[in-house]
């Protein structure tokens, strides 16, 4: 039953629209089967949607989740933060998806967390494994909606609750991240080359 708790969760964090008002009795009766803990919060978002004006909805995804970093829906930028390395890391996940079959759209970025369930949704064994390689970065957009009060993590509560349950590593790396957030690149070429090799005025 993860496969349909995965597409649901990826449609309720898509941006709220008409299209996604028009699906709601499909969501609940997706809701309805499944296992309560993953099931129940998503009738409870479900709900919200029902009797929150479209308009508001809009308002209040672009301030949850463009306007606060600590809710940021990327989830290489929890591991990588904007490093070189998230982009090797992104490269990774589209090829990922191409193996499978997935094409993503010039505007779609691999890591976006509805991409990723609606990617697990159809290949469950490989999108499984993904969002278990992220876990920490979940756990902590978890934590940041549920301090935000957003509706939105009733959404992330039954992503979380599809997975295993977290061990004591899984625990400290979401201690860490939370401490320390995302890494932070490492400016100029000092670590690539000595300074008589850098290019005038290119030190700092």
């Amino acid at each position: 039953m993860n496969a349909a708790a995965w597409q649901a969760q990826s449609l309720l964090l898509g941006y709220p629209d008409e299209q996604l008002r028009s699906r709601l009795d499909l969501l609940r009766r997706v809701a309805a089967a499944l296992a309560e803990p993953v099931g129940a919060p998503l009738r409870r978002f479900t709900d919200h949607l029902e009797r929150t004006p479209l308009p508001q909805l809009a308002a209040d995804y672009v301030a949850t989740f463009d306007h606060r970093k600590r809710c940021c829906l990327f989830l290489t930028y929890y591991a990588h933060g904007d490093t070189r390395n998230r982009g090797m890391a992104l490269l990774r996940l589209k090829q990922t998806y191409a193996a499978a079959g997935l094409r993503l759209t010039d505007e779609e970025l691999p890591d976006h967390l509805a991409v990723v369930l609606e990617f697990a949704a159809a290949n469950p064994d490989t999108g499984a494994a993904l969002l278990t390689e992220h876990r920490a970065g979940l756990e902590l957009l978890r934590a940041a909606l549920r301090d935000a009060g957003s509706p939105w993590v009733a959404v992330l509560d039954s992503v979380s609750a599809t997975l295993p349950a977290l061990g004591g590593d899984e625990h400290a790396a979401v201690a860490r991240l939370a401490a320390q957030g995302p890494p932070a690149e490492q400016v100029g070429l000092a670590p690539f080359a000595p300074p008589e090799y850098m290019p005038q005025g290119a030190s700092r």
